[in-house]
């Protein structure tokens, strides 16, 4: 006589067993990182040329050497950020490039124009050198991959703009402004914008970069401003593209701190 009950007992728990065997066995397995290995590889022949490397990576190299060694302009004199308490030639060129080549496209986009140019003394990494302009000497003066942000500001506080300006004692790139303050320099007696003194609620669109529209520098000016504009163009890129359509760059020496 055949026991069915416990047959089918044994059945289920066969059943039971089979689908956790089952579950178990499709769990994803875990890797673990447990040990790296690496090795130098030499390119140059002070560390043991490697020549397959060396004949892979040689055009590439040779183009881009002629690429940033091309000649775009000539510079008359040495532009040095050095040179200078309250402005430099460098520092003028570069804000009036930022201006002359930033207006048109924001003009086009937003149906406004800039006023003032204000970048940073520290950004500037480079001379210019007197003689050839090449594309890495835009490199080389601009390393970084900082873009144009117009930013609007109030009158009252483009009036901090200028109090940091003197209380910095820099010579931050300017353009289209003109602070005039006492003969120490510590208080700002007046403001022009566009041979205008300043109102106090009048917006004023500046230009300058990323970083300090971002309050970088310590400019939180910039930095509580909710007028903003990204004109997604790279100030290095706004650089090469000047000294593309200039024969010869500008000696720009105009004054923008007044000290009466």
């Amino acid at each position: 006589m055949v026991n069915v009950k416990k047959n089918t007992i044994s059945f289920r728990y066969f059943v039971i067993l089979l689908t956790f065997s089952f579950l178990f066995s499709c769990k994803t397995k875990e890797y673990y990182n447990y040990k790296i290995e690496g090795k130098k590889i030499g390119i140059t022949n002070e560390k043991g040329e490697n020549t397959q490397i060396e004949n892979y990576v040689a055009p590439y190299r040779e183009h881009i050497k002629k690429d940033l060694d091309s000649v775009l302009a000539f510079s008359p004199e040495t532009l040095d950020k050095s040179k200078g308490k309250w402005q430099t030639t460098i520092g003028n060129l570069l804000a009036q490039v930022v201006f002359e080549l930033g207006n048109p496209i924001f003009e086009k986009r937003e149906s406004k124009t800039i006023d003032i140019c204000l970048l940073n003394h520290g950004g500037i990494r480079s001379i210019i050198p007197k003689g050839d302009v090449t594309t890495r000497t835009a490199y080389e003066v601009m390393p970084f991959e900082n873009a144009l942000i117009i930013v609007g500001l109030k009158g009252s506080k483009i009036k901090e703009l200028a109090t940091y300006i003197l209380t910095e004692r820099k010579p931050h790139p300017l353009y289209g402004i003109k602070i005039f303050a006492d003969k120490n320099a510590l208080t700002v007696k007046n403001i022009e914008i566009n041979g205008k003194a300043v109102e106090d609620d009048k917006i004023y669109y500046v230009a300058t970069s990323d970083y300090l529209a971002n309050g970088g520098d310590n400019m939180t000016f910039f930095k509580e401003s909710t007028l903003k504009f990204d004109m997604d163009y790279k100030l290095r890129n706004m650089l090469i593209d000047y000294f593309k359509k200039m024969d010869t760059l500008p000696v720009i020496t105009d004054e923008k701190i007044i000290l009466e």
